[in-house]
């Protein structure tokens, strides 16, 4: 269905200026946003000018009749039941977090587990908000189209530049990840590069794995990359059941105490308790494609909870177990000589070298989008490889510039996830339904608004001063 859509929208003239703005069509597949999380792939007549009087040769009916089209056939494909969003969901919103939650926990003190579920409570609510907003805009198919909706086209774009840095911001923490896995599970490894001596064997190692997955960035078939991804899902329950192994079976006793509460750190882990749960940017996707959209609420509901519960313990259980010693990474703090641990520091390595490609995807179709229509697929195509092989190697030198994994996600959460998951959705819902708002609702929302957007502030303050600072510690070394 997808290359039908392109293919003929493709082929379409621009609809006149005083004609109905043309559709934009997204796509989601299935990523960790955070962790995981989604690419979003739209496409759209670029020969468009928006501004008033520009005409161009294509007619409005031609529009229609694919618009109409894909609506039939996005109809038909709304086929996914209530237990399959749930899984699909939940393996949206497990990720990175899982790493850091129990890090988080031992830094915040253990009343800070009332934030880390709180943040999951609030981010559950403004799940469906969001299609709250779906409902009064049925045209509306994405995250970005109700930004549209809600602001016109400024707010479409603040909404993609939030979703783009956010995607950049977690590849890096992605990166950094599998340069502290890597080069753990491989220590005492020597290697050495005559050309350039001033690389360390750690940073030659994440090169390598960078590099073995930089060919995946190639690849045009959505299938093939949502196959290579749901591999991450897979790394993920790997790294949840070796620490789940740890505590059962009581190969680490957990012994240490869990201090109260440190309030001068909450702004530097509350970016990463949000992080945990960033997936917003999917749940339009996800409502579109239920059978029974009625239903968003529940499903959301019931995978929050379930992702909050997991969360919480996997941060008692790593706090219990390692105490003060407790990395940002708990695969880090497992005890080294244990194939268990061998085996949750390869999971970890290898799941970043999964997601490049999907997460990639909405740089990718943004780049073919801009590239003049009397290109060739294939030039097209070699061109956006080359375009998403040049980010990722610059991603690959931020990552190993600034291998500071917790400052770096907690200003990723900071810095966009509070407004993806909590600020924006509840800016868009006061806005789209103003003439039907209730005072307690407006109320409601508007101090959730206010709760993200100083909790967001002060963790990228927070986060920034840290990083900082570490930055000018290292160098001074």
């Amino acid at each position: 269905m997808w290359n039908k859509i392109q293919k003929s929208i493709w082929k379409l003239p621009c609809p006149e200026a005083d004609s109905p703005p043309h559709q934009n069509i997204q796509v989601a597949t299935e990523t960790d946003v955070h962790g995981e999380k989604l690419a979003l792939q739209w496409v759209g007549c670029d020969a468009c000018v928006e501004n008033k009087g520009s005409m161009c040769d294509h007619s409005t009916q031609d529009l229609k009749s694919v618009v109409n089209e894909a609506d039939v056939e996005d109809h038909t494909e709304a086929n996914s039941s209530f237990a399959h969003s749930v899984i699909n969901m939940i393996g949206m919103l497990i990720g990175l977090g899982q790493l850091s939650s129990s890090y988080a926990l031992e830094n915040g003190g253990w009343a800070s587990a009332f934030l880390l579920v709180g943040i999951g409570v609030i981010c559950a609510y403004t799940s469906h908000l969001l299609a709250k907003c779906l409902e009064k805009s049925p045209r509306s198919r994405s995250y970005a189209d109700i930004g549209q909706h809600a602001f016109g086209s400024r707010g479409r774009v603040l909404a993609l530049t939030f979703i783009d840095v956010e995607i950049f911001l977690t590849l890096v923490s992605y990166t950094i990840a599998l340069h502290d896995n890597l080069t753990t599970v491989l220590a005492g490894t020597q290697l050495r590069l005559p050309i350039w001596t001033k690389l360390s064997t750690s940073q030659l190692l994440t090169m390598i794995g960078v590099l073995v997955a930089l060919p995946s960035l190639w690849l045009t078939d959505l299938s093939s990359i949502s196959y290579l991804s749901s591999g991450g899902v897979l790394m993920s329950i790997i790294i949840f059941t070796s620490v789940a192994y740890l505590a059962i079976f009581q190969v680490v006793k957990a012994n240490h105490s869990i201090p109260v509460l440190h309030l001068h750190k909450i702004p530097a882990i509350s970016g990463i308790y949000i992080f945990s749960y960033a997936g917003h940017i999917v749940f339009p996707n996800l409502y579109k494609s239920m059978k029974d959209p009625s239903r968003f609420t529940k499903a959301s509901t019931v995978s929050f909870a379930s992702v909050i519960a997991l969360y919480t313990s996997l941060a008692f259980t790593g706090a219990k177990l390692f105490g003060p010693e407790v990395s940002s990474q708990i695969t880090l703090s497992m005890p080294r000589h244990l194939i268990i641990t061998r085996i949750a520091l390869w999971a970890t390595a290898i799941a970043p070298m999964t997601k490049y490609a999907l997460m990639f995807a909405p740089f990718s179709v943004q780049i073919e989008q801009s590239l003049p229509g009397s290109f060739s697929a294939r030039t097209k195509t070699i061109i956006r490889g080359a375009v998403g092989s040049l980010l990722l190697l610059i991603i690959l030198t931020i990552a190993l510039s600034v291998p500071y994994f917790e400052h770096v996600l907690n200003l990723t959460g900071s810095l966009v996830s509070y407004s993806i998951c909590i600020v924006f959705p509840c800016a868009f819902y006061i806005k789209i339904s103003s003439v039907q708002l209730s005072k307690f609702s407006l109320i409601l929302n508007a101090t959730l608004l206010a709760i993200g957007l100083l909790l967001g502030v002060a963790g990228t303050i927070s986060s920034s001063k840290s990083l900082f600072t570490s930055l000018k510690r290292d160098h001074s070394a």
